[in-house]
Formats: C-alpha cells, structure tokens, sequence
C-alpha cells in the first residue's frame, strides 16, 4: 500500500509539472488564447458589414432589445457565479459542426469594457455597442440579406423566436409589395443545385444556424404559385387519376374537397403512387421503382413484390427530412429528365449518402410529388399557414 501511495503521489507531481510547463510555454510563445469572434451575419462577409446595412430604426431597435436582455440577465448574488447558465451566455453564430461553440462571460460589474448607452448619435457608435451587446445576449439573432427578383436586396436582423410568417410580413412592409399568399422566402444552395421554400410555421433562425460559415448559400424573397396550390387546386392532388375532370371542377366542389381532407383533426394524405427513377447510392445510375406515398413516408414495391400493403417497404420517413427541388441533375447526376427532388436532413449542406434522390417523368408529376409530400409532412400546420396567408392579405385589400 505504501508503493501505491507513493507511485500515485509521484504521478500527481508529474501531472502538476506538466501543467505548469505548458502554461510557460503558451505565455512565451504568445499565443491569443482568447476566444475569437465568430460571424453571425446571413449574405455577408463580416459582421459590421451586416449591422451597417441595417437601417437606422432597424439598429436602435437591436441596440434597446439587447440592453433589456443582458440587464435582465444580470445577477448580482456572488453564490450563483458557479452556475453555467449564470455566468455565460453563447454567441449567436453560424459556425460548421466540426468547430468549438465560442462563450462570452456577461459583465456584472461597471469595468471600463462595461458599454454605457447615452443615445450614441452616429451609426459607427450604434454598431459599436450593438456589437458589445450581441456578445452577452441569449437569444440567438441573425442578420440576413435577402435577395429579391430584380437583383436589390433587403437587410432585416431576425430572431429564434420569429417565424417565416413574421419574415415575410417585414418584407411586404419594405418593400411595399402586393401581400398575396404566393410569396414565399426560399433557400438556395448553389453548391448542390438545390431549392425549397420555407413554411410559414419555421422558425427561421432555425434551419439557417445549419449553413456552415464559408456557405454560398442564399436567402430569396419569390413569388411561388404553387405554394399552396393544395388548397386554390385541391382538384389535382386528390382526383390525380381522374385527369379529364380536374380542370372542370367549380369552386363549390373544390371547397368541399379541402374540407374533406383537410376539415378534420388529422389531414388526409393524397393517395399517390407511380413509378419513379431512383438515384442508386454513390452512382449516377437511375433504376425505376414503383413508389407510394403514405402519412408516415414514402414506400415503394421491392422487386417481384406486389402492390399490397405488407409488401410495401419503407423509402424514407419524413420526420427529419425536408423536401428540395433540384435544377440541371441530367448533367450533374444524369438524371432521366430534369424533373428531379431530393429528401434529406437539413443539416447535410454537402453531398451525403443519406440523402434521397428521385426524378419524375414531366413536370407536372414533379408538382404532385413534392406537394403531396409537403401535405404529409405538415399536416394541419399547412393549412394553418394558408388561412393565416388568405386572413393577411384579406387585410391588406380593404382600404
């Protein structure tokens, strides 16, 4: 016992001795050990960049939101400074997976780094303490430049707790647009030549943390027809097989389709099924399977299998995937046609072997595909959102 004591105790020396060099050794070499800043800005290079481009009432808003948070969050009982959430606060930050999340400590005493507001007067004095303040707030706030059609941009600074809805209605004030339900704000990642449009339920702050830092991606401000094409054309998705009365349904009759399907509790999913190219794994190779959507996924028939429903073997769950359009896949995956989509987690931002590729024969079938996935997928959220973007834009008309 005496041995083990002794080799335990040389072994705490050690250990010391090793700290106590490479402490030496980080104070000679000089080494910043300080945690850098990270970019939290959406279209931009730097984040002063991004500030700068907001407009005056914009910043002085971000400026008196910070302060009443990092006031609030201030604590002056000594005891609780061992508690993780009272003495740090995370950067809000678009990072990649692989890189360490950066902390800041709040300031709880009146030091010289202390940001005393006295209604600074130039823009430069309100950047500077948005900065100072951006570093000690909680709640997780973006700056996005969002493109719209005519090449112009808009600058808009966006937090967790606001959803696409609230996004949008925004932009319809600064841009002074038409509030119709087509409009829609879509991502668009150039580097996988992929697209969707976000629902009005998102939370937008959400998805756009999964953008690595160095991300091409882009934020659009478009108006979508087929947005929620559901409900103004409720014909095509659930009388698919009968193509020679779709376009001689009455108003009447398409209302009481949507309240069929959509009236109740629980939304019932377009029994879709028909033959689709499947990207093989890792290959540009497209083989034909025979696919049907269900409220749970997407199933397809497997070889020398019937139609019946325990035959069926599951192609993906939607839960944790999205739905994207693609463009030019016949020459970057030699896709059958140009009609494709593909289904993964929003995390992926580069080529995976989980994500789903598929590819329709006609565009039209790309239309019901992706729709119809889009209603199994949100369900009644889908609907909520058409009625809120109808009772808006209802709003908007009456003088």
């Amino acid at each position: 016992m005496d041995d083990i004591d002794a080799m335990f105790s040389h072994l705490l020396g050690e250990m010391d001795h090793l700290s106590q060099s490479l402490e030496q050794a980080a104070g000679s070499s000089g080494v910043d050990v300080t945690p850098q800043e990270s970019s939290f800005s959406i279209g931009f290079n730097n984040l002063n960049e991004s500030l700068n481009e907001l407009e005056d009432h914009d910043l002085d808003a971000l400026v008196a939101d910070l302060e009443s948070k990092t006031t609030g969050q201030q604590c002056p009982n000594h005891e609780d400074t061992r508690n993780p959430t009272g003495n740090q606060t995370m950067l809000p930050a678009i990072y990649q997976e692989s890189e360490p999340v950066v902390t800041f400590p709040v300031v709880t005493t009146q030091s010289s780094r202390a940001v005393k507001i006295n209604e600074p007067q130039t823009k430069a004095d309100k950047i500077k303490v948005a900065l100072e303040k951006l570093k000690e707030a909680k709640v997780r706030k973006l700056i996005i430049k969002v493109l719209m059609s005519d090449n112009s941009s808009k600058t808009l600074m966006v937090d967790e707790r606001q959803t696409v809805r609230d996004v949008l209605d925004k932009l319809f004030e600064k841009t002074h647009c038409e509030s119709s339900i087509d409009w829609s704000l879509c991502e668009s990642n150039p580097e996988m030549q992929i697209e969707r449009a976000f629902e009005d339920h998102e939370c937008l702050v959400e998805p756009l943390s999964a953008w690595s830092r160095h991300s091409e991606n882009k934020l659009y401000f478009l108006s979508t027809p087929q947005k929620y094409m559901m409900f103004t054309e409720p014909q095509i998705f659930y009388m698919w097989k009968k193509k020679s009365s779709m376009s001689s349904i009455n108003s009447q009759a398409k209302e009481l389709l949507i309240k069929e399907h959509f009236g109740g509790s629980t939304v019932i999913v377009p029994n879709l099924e028909g033959m689709l190219y499947l990207k093989e794994d890792g290959k540009k190779v497209w083989k034909p399977r025979y696919f049907m959507l269900r409220a749970s996924g997407i199933y397809y028939v497997p070889k020398g299998k019937t139609k019946s429903s325990s035959d069926l073997a599951c192609f993906i769950r939607f839960e944790k995937v999205n739905i994207y359009t693609t463009s030019s896949y016949k020459q970057k995956y030699r896709a059958p046609t140009d009609f494709s989509f593909l289904l993964k987690h929003p995390c992926i931002q580069k080529e995976s072997p989980y994500m789903k590729f598929l590819c329709c024969e006609d565009k039209q079938t790309l239309l019901l595909w992706v729709n119809s996935i889009r209603i199994a997928k949100y369900g009644t959220a889908l609907y909520k959102n058409y009625q809120a973007a109808v009772n808006r834009a209802s709003a908007v008309q009456i003088p």
